[in-house]
């Protein structure tokens, strides 16, 4: 008899361990099942080529604000590859082997070999993919590589032009303030991004040109390429001063970090403090708000606004519609050009309270 009601313990407790193990693989399937199957939030992957830049950090944020209004429809995740092209590869290759929907991608890196691997690296997933600021020669010969892609790029043409219209307007109503040596020539540092980039190039000519048109004599006494950053900028201003302080009437920065960087390098030798006759007119472009704290105080000229909240709506809408498998622009007012969706910056430009009022 014992060895019986052994024998029908032994088989109770088995029956309930089988029952056990059947009820969780059960209960483990269904919970995939129904993530898998009904799962409608976007999984976005955003891969800038650094996190670090100011603009870059306030467009994460503007996305993020996006996901917190749309938290049933998208999500973003940020990689920073630190300006890195070998952590950017491995960062890629890993998204796309990993479960998101959706591709968000500024190369460090935007040559056509390395766009053309890019694209077909992600068509192999058959991922829908955003790629920002390609030059357009570029985008010409690699747009037919797949047919999930948008390539989104502001249009830096209207930024110069906003930017040197801020330098004319100066000359024209505080010329006496600028033309130090009276020789009725703007001598000017430029401080550049990287030359990669297709912003710079056209930043940087269309400022120029702009003022040239204005009727305005230049001079360009050196040009930095200080690649975006702030500290770069303050570098080499602060060797170069030594050199050019006499000669330097304004600083043309392709992007407030470094305007801002330059003015730090320029208040270590006693300008851009308040003092007028000891101040050179250095102007930016993002609107970023240390910018703007620092043109409130006199330190600054003036900055051309980007507006993060714009570039941010583009890639949600844009990447939305590449999910749905629509038009990159349905339901928008964007503009396409040379296969670019152009972001809708106003280019606002600020140069004081008083001025902006």
């Amino acid at each position: 008899m014992k060895i019986v009601s052994k024998a029908v313990s032994l088989a109770m407790v088995t029956l309930i361990i089988f029952i056990s193990i059947s009820t969780t693989n059960i209960n483990t399937y269904a919970c995939l099942n129904l993530s898998s199957n009904n799962r409608n939030v976007v999984n976005a992957a955003v891969i800038f080529f650094r996190m670090d830049d100011p603009f870059t950090m306030k467009t994460a944020e503007s996305l993020e604000n996006i996901a917190k209004d749309n938290k049933n429809n998208i999500k973003f995740t940020f990689f920073d590859p630190k300006n890195n092209i070998a952590v950017q590869n491995e960062m890629l290759d890993s998204v796309v082997k990993s479960n998101y929907d959706l591709i968000i991608l500024y190369l460090s890196n935007n040559k056509q070999d390395v766009v053309a691997d890019v694209i077909n690296r992600v068509k192999t997933k058959n991922k829908p993919l955003i790629l920002m600021n390609i030059p357009t020669d570029v985008i010409s010969n690699v747009y037919n590589l797949y047919n999930k892609i948008a390539f989104v790029t502001p249009d830096s043409k209207k930024a110069g032009v906003a930017e040197g219209k801020i330098i004319a307007d100066l000359w024209n109503s505080n010329k006496m303030d600028i033309d130090k040596n009276r020789d009725n020539v703007l001598q000017y540092v430029l401080l550049q991004g990287p030359t990669n980039d297709p912003q710079v190039v056209d930043r940087s000519k269309y400022a120029i040109s702009t003022i040239n048109d204005s009727g305005i004599k230049t001079e360009q006494l050196i040009a930095i390429n200080a690649g975006w950053y702030k500290d770069l900028a303050k570098d080499s201003i602060e060797s170069l001063f030594l050199k050019y302080s006499d000669q330097i009437e304004a600083i043309i920065s392709n992007n407030d970090a470094m305007a801002i960087g330059a003015i730090e390098a320029l208040q270590k030798y006693g300008y851009n403090t308040g003092d007028k006759s000891r101040n050179i007119a250095v102007v930016g472009i993002d609107g970023l708000q240390e910018a703007i704290d620092l043109i409130d105080k006199g330190s600054m000229s003036g900055t051309v606004i980007q507006d993060s909240n714009v570039l941010a709506e583009v890639l949600y809408n844009v990447g939305m519609n590449l999910y749905n498998n629509l038009n990159p622009i349905e339901n928008t007012n964007y503009q396409i050009e040379n296969r670019e969706i152009i972001i809708p910056y106003p280019y606002d430009v600020y140069t004081g309270k008083l001025n902006n009022q």
